[in-house]
């Protein structure tokens, strides 16, 4: 696997984390009904993009701390289990965090996504890309050559680059799919895909942790 193979699945991922209602464009597109403007919609979006990418931060960052304890292979081993797990969990009780009103400013919206983003595992499902970074890692190496298999937990600059690069394709997709949704669809018609996609996300995480594991 390449380094182009690393930044295409996070794109990938931010197209898929922008595309779950979870994330917020469902909230949005609900704010700029009850505004009664498309306005609305798009302002909603920039703090939850906002939190998105603190909470996806925040996952990365305790797994750089992880991977400067711990042996990578025991790292990477941890990290599959930690997802298959919570991706258990997730089809045994796919709750969903409540806590804000609909009359909200940015610091509320940027708190709550940083909380859906956080309570849905959405940094989780990046694990496996950042520690694959820009090549696999082999079951029979160790040490050195596992420690250069993960450039993006010890560069700084490569760090961010790739929460921004998934962070702005979250909210491209998010953006989309709003204003489709405000202007063309409605709300009622999407009462079975935010269920369906509840399921979807917890089977990605496991299969993200199968093949990190593998």
């Amino acid at each position: 696997m390449s380094a182009t193979w690393g930044w295409g699945s996070l794109a990938l991922l931010g197209a898929y984390h922008g595309l779950n209602p979870a994330m917020g464009w469902l909230f949005a597109v609900a704010l700029g009904m009850q505004e009664r403007s498309g306005r609305a919609v798009l302002a909603a979006l920039p703090p939850i993009a906002l939190g998105h990418a603190l909470s996806i931060a925040l996952t990365v960052a305790v797994l750089a701390l992880g991977y400067a304890a711990l042996p990578p292979l025991w790292l990477a081993r941890s990290v599959a289990g930690l997802l298959i797990g919570f991706g258990v969990w997730k089809l045994v009780r796919p709750r969903h965090p409540r806590w804000v009103g609909m009359r909200v400013g940015f610091g509320d919206l940027t708190a709550w996504s940083f909380l859906m983003a956080t309570a849905h595992g959405a940094g989780l499902m990046l694990l496996p890309v950042f520690l694959l970074g820009s090549g696999a890692i082999p079951a029979h190496q160790h040490g050195h050559a596992l420690a250069e298999a993960a450039p993006w937990l010890t560069s700084a600059p490569l760090w961010a680059a790739a929460v921004g690069v998934h962070t702005l394709t979250m909210l491209a997709v998010s953006a989309t799919i709003a204003l489709l949704v405000y202007y063309k669809v409605g709300l009622a018609a999407l009462r079975r895909a935010w269920l369906d996609l509840d399921r979807v996300w917890a089977v990605a995480i496991i299969a993200s942790g199968t093949v990190l594991l593998l």
